[in-house]
């Protein structure tokens, strides 16, 4: 196995700074913050600061590496976002706690815009959702900043920063490590912190719940158009699970597998033709199956990195937590489908 103790310590700061970044932009959210994609869902002044931010710290420490985001710069250079894009770079300023200019923020957003061919590839590359969950960060709940590594189309690192989640934590999980969770607040924290469930471990760690015997509970997104919610509740009546489901936006459902506080994760398709973006799975893959879990698409085949910007060769996502039998909601998802 590598060492990848520098990524994990670069990793773990740009989304640490990232967090922060965040939390000052909605402490002070205004609606002319707000940007809308083409795709009508809301973009902010953090999720432009929070790409530049990681892009930053990815290029000063590995050149070399390109990133495959969720966001580019080219809105913000239009004259009619001059104040949208002070903002993003006065944010980068405090969170960089010196002075940049417009100039540099925009390159580093556009950073992110690597080419899906460095995947087709399998070239290592980072991929990145500065903010994912942009609804539950405007509703001032759950959302996460999400960055992993992925070489020659595996996930070796997903690094993901939780800011409302118990607190705020970031968890941290390089392949065949385990999961070590941080204190964002805690610049002194390093990723040899305590928390460290293995894989044959997971669940009886200390500050890890032992899984129970009673039907895990499920979770799932809070919008539904990102995912079948009756039929999810079909599903859970087939495994005789009567526990409402815990709803919550972003990959922050990835690290509640993990931790925990519910046993499965259900994303089930919408639409026969969409595709889920790898910056929306990629770092929470990471964290479950480093926490001992299983990940999945909804027939139960691995989600293959190698397809471009998508998991083109997935159809949904299924993620169970240490001591849920994966194989079982497998064949309930599929006599759903």
């Amino acid at each position: 196995m590598n060492d990848i103790q520098r990524e994990i310590e670069t990793a773990t700061v740009a989304v640490r700074q990232a967090m922060l970044a965040c939390q000052a932009v909605q402490a002070q959210l205004v609606p002319r913050d707000t940007l809308a994609k083409q795709d009508r869902s809301p973009v902010t002044v953090a999720d432009f600061a929070s790409q530049a931010v990681v892009c930053a710290a990815l290029q000063e420490a590995f050149p070399d590496d390109p990133v495959v985001g969720e966001e580019s710069a080219g809105a913000l250079r239009e004259d009619q976002q001059s104040v949208l894009r002070d903002a993003v770079v006065k944010h980068v300023s405090e969170s960089m706690g010196r002075d940049v200019e417009a100039s540099q923020v925009l390159a580093w957003i556009d950073r992110g815009g690597a080419d899906e061919s460095v995947n087709r590839k399998r070239q290592r590359h980072w991929t990145l959702d500065p903010i994912d969950g942009t609804k539950g960060f405007l509703r001032r709940e759950q959302y996460a900043v999400a960055l992993a590594l992925i070489e020659d189309g595996q996930v070796v690192l997903g690094v993901l920063g939780c800011p409302n989640l118990e607190g705020g934590m970031i968890l941290v999980a390089p392949r065949g490590q385990g999961v070590t969770t941080l204190d964002p607040q805690n610049e002194n924290n390093t990723s040899s912190h305590p928390r460290k469930p293995s894989r044959s471990a997971a669940g009886t760690s200390p500050e890890l719940p032992t899984p129970s015997s009673n039907p895990p509970r499920f979770c799932e997104s809070v919008e539904s158009a990102h995912s079948d919610q009756s039929a999810t509740a079909r599903i859970a009546t087939k495994l005789n699970i009567t526990t409402p489901p815990l709803r919550m936006d972003s990959q922050v459902k990835y690290a509640a597998v993990a931790l925990g506080l519910a046993g499965i994760y259900l994303r089930m398709p919408t639409s026969a033709t969409y595709r889920e973006k790898i910056w929306d799975h990629a770092a929470g893959l990471a964290v479950v199956l480093e926490s001992g879990g299983m990940v999945t698409d909804a027939t139960g085949r691995p989600l293959d990195f190698t397809q471009g910007r998508t998991l083109a060769g997935n159809r949904g996502i299924i993620a169970t937590g240490h001591g849920v039998a994966h194989g079982r909601v497998v064949q309930a998802v599929a006599a759903e489908l």
